[in-house]
């Protein structure tokens, strides 16, 4: 856990941030906390990018992320200074499922992301065949697999353990945070304490064990694993651009960067309305964005950028009367491996998952799935009534609901998530030392150092220390428009 640090005071200067994510805006405040003065473009409409604020009959819901890691301390601690700490909660219930091998069974304790510590509560769950079983407990006896500066997660696990655990456990698991394929994500970048216990040639489920027992040693005085904010994550972006603006900070939607460009005292930043010179320039945008923006000046940032991958996903928000979902299965929800073929990737619970929303919508029952994985996005190209149909149809064999949602919302997410493959933290230290050859320059966001909101807000918090430090201690343009 990273320590509680606050940005260098007393500087000045004018910044520029392109993007008005979670990073973007984290960004901003950081800056603007230590003295310099902000100007964020969003080319949106919105601000928030995966964090997004809606509603469904007339209740909040968060229509993108939903929870935050709570045992990184980042997203807390802003939610904390943006005046949402009496909000943050933790989940109601947090006893998760797999459906799998034709019913919903129970997510076996003891694992590190799907990666087994304790054989008794696999075996009693059944997610893993005899055979499965029996070729984890050979692990202990296989010679060391070499795994180099990084590996695939999948392929070594498999090799390890066996396909099954891969298939049924860490893939779901997996998918739900990068929506992408396990064979290909890297150890290194997704789950780095596994890649610790690889590279030390320890038997993985020996070492497993040891992590989860640690950890159960902590939790008495740790606190919750995961937390959300009454109303919804998606008020965190919000009220952190409040904070921004309240500071004096100018926040702009629809507002896309045509070219950014170094000059002798700074950076030009042009839109379709008006030039910027800053002192400073935070790039928070997409890499596909980020490419285009940094060719000019930094072409070999550029071309790295150019490569990440991005998975698109959708998210199906339904609203049913609460008398007609008494009969649903018990717990926050459930994963499904896409091994066994079904349409839905997983399914919330939200209104027992959140107590907030629960006690918003007594007589509501909100639940929402998850359509969508990298290179396997063919549904995504169905309708809106199609994606809510066939997210229906997995809710009833999985469940046996047969009853019809009084309202629907479909969130798509068009190239959301961005694939961390074999070799993505090299890729990653590539692109910073590109950028940082340009002085005032940095780049943060999910791109970089992992797509939780802890990890972004961490990203933007380096991005912006970085520049208080090394460029807006001279304060030397100002932020003056042409």
């Amino acid at each position: 856990m990273s320590a509680v640090t606050s940005p260098p005071p007393g500087h000045t200067g004018h910044a520029v941030v392109i993007g008005g994510g979670i990073s973007g805006l984290a960004a901003a405040h950081r800056l603007q906390a230590g003295g310099a003065r902000v100007t964020v473009l969003e080319a949106s409409g919105r601000l928030g990018g995966k964090l997004c604020a809606g509603e469904i009959e007339g209740v909040a819901v968060d229509l993108g992320a939903e929870s935050m890691l709570a045992r990184r301390p980042e997203a807390v601690e802003l939610a904390r200074a943006v005046g949402l700490g009496e909000r943050l909660q933790p989940p109601a219930t947090a006893s998760a499922s797999l459906w799998t091998r034709g019913t919903l069974r129970p997510m076996p304790k003891g694992h590190v992301m799907g990666v087994p510590g304790d054989p008794a509560p696999l075996a009693a769950s059944g997610v893993i065949s005899d055979e499965g079983l029996a070729r984890i407990a050979r692990d202990a006896e296989l010679p060391p697999t070499p795994v180099g500066d990084d590996v695939a997660l999948g392929e070594f696990i498999a090799a390890r353990l066996g396909r099954e655990v891969v298939d049924r456990l860490v893939e779901p698991l997996l998918g739900g945070v990068y929506a992408g394929d396990v064979y290909r994500t890297s150890m290194r970048a997704a789950v780095p304490t596994l890649f610790e216990l690889a590279r030390a040639n320890r038997p993985l489920a020996e070492g497993v064990r040891e992590l989860t027992e640690r950890a159960a040693q902590r939790q008495g005085g740790a606190g919750p694993v995961f937390m959300g904010i009454d109303g919804g994550i998606g008020r965190l972006p919000l009220a952190v651009a409040d904070a921004v603006r309240a500071g004096g900070g100018e926040i702009r939607t629809g507002a896309p960067v045509r070219e950014l460009r170094r000059t002798a005292d700074g950076w030009t930043v042009v839109t379709d309305d008006e030039v910027l010179r800053a002192d400073a320039v935070v790039v928070a945008a997409p890499a596909p964005a980020a490419a285009r923006l940094l060719a000019a000046d930094s072409p070999a940032a550029s071309a790295e950028l150019a490569t990440v991958d991005y998975a698109s996903m959708a998210l199906i928000t339904m609203a049913f009367r609460r008398d007609d979902v008494a009969s649903l299965a018990d717990g926050s929800g459930f994963l499904v491996p896409p091994v066994d073929g079904h349409t839905i990737k997983a399914a919330t619970f939200s209104s027992r998952k959140w107590g907030w929303l629960r006690d918003a919508a007594p007589d509501l029952f909100v639940l929402r799935t998850s359509i969508g994985r990298f290179e396997d996005e063919e549904h995504l190209k169905r309708d809106d009534a199609d994606l809510v149909g066939m997210s229906l149809a997995d809710l009833g064999a999985a469940t046996g609901l047969d009853a019809q949602p009084v309202a629907t919302r479909v969130s798509r997410w068009d190239g959301g998530l961005p694939q961390y493959p074999v070799g993505h933290l090299d890729r990653v230290a590539r692109i910073r030392a590109e950028v940082a050859k340009l002085p005032g320059l940095r780049v943060c966001g999910a791109v970089y150092d992992g797509v939780g909101i802890p990890a972004c807000i961490g990203s933007a918090r380096t991005a912006a220390d970085e520049l208080l430090t090394a460029t807006l201690a001279a304060g030397a343009v100002g932020g003056e428009r042409e």
